[in-house]
């Protein structure tokens, strides 16, 4: 097969995303692949793996992409920032997609599997200490709040039941302090357990 030993002989026989030596195959990155050279990498298996199955994700595995995202090759930089973009609420992970740079055609070959399109979906809502906020959590304040307009202190301390989360904007949240609805801000609240 000459795409394999094109593929062999470009990446030196290693993984072209982490550099491992073992189990490597041929992947062809989607969605319309060729089945050329330049339109697959080489892969390990661990890779593969986590690239077809987004659920077994191991975060610190992908810090290898520190490396291989300065290829030349457009096929490994596409998967580097899919790969990236699905991992972008990790700090490192988006301070490295920050810094890639992909050419128009890479880029649009790269959001062509939907990774880093944005729905609302995509919106987090993150309490002070990282921890998503889901609707229905409780969530304990951190600071003495003045709530606007109702003449009373929400005190450190208070726990906050059954919150909603505002659809547009992930820094608010709602709920009910002192049978009031109020509107607070994510990083005055921390989940509760």
């Amino acid at each position: 097969m000459k795409t394999e030993q094109d593929l062999f002989a470009r990446s030196d026989s290693k993984c072209e995303l982490c550099g491992v030596t073992e189990d490597l195959g041929v992947f062809e990155v989607p969605p319309h692949s060729n089945g050329s050279a330049d339109e697959c990498i080489l892969v390990c298996e661990s890779c593969r793996e986590q690239i077809d199955n987004p659920e077994k994700i191991d975060v610190n595995h992908w810090r290898c992409l520190n490396d291989s995202m300065w290829t030349q090759v457009p096929a490994v930089q596409v998967m580097a920032w899919r790969m990236l973009t699905r991992l972008s609420s990790e700090a490192w992970s988006q301070d490295l997609l920050d810094m890639l740079y992909l050419d128009e055609d890479t880029l649009n070959w790269a959001q062509a599997a939907g990774d880093g399109s944005s729905d609302d979906s995509s919106l987090k809502h993150i309490d002070s200490n990282g921890a998503v906020l889901e609707a229905g959590d409780t969530v304990t304040l951190t600071k003495d709040l003045n709530v606007k307009g109702a003449n009373f202190t929400a005190k450190r301390g208070t726990a906050v039941r059954g919150i909603s989360l505002v659809a547009d904007n992930p820094e608010h949240i709602e709920g009910r302090v002192n049978g009031q609805q109020i509107v607070i801000l994510t990083k005055f609240v921390k989940k509760s357990n």
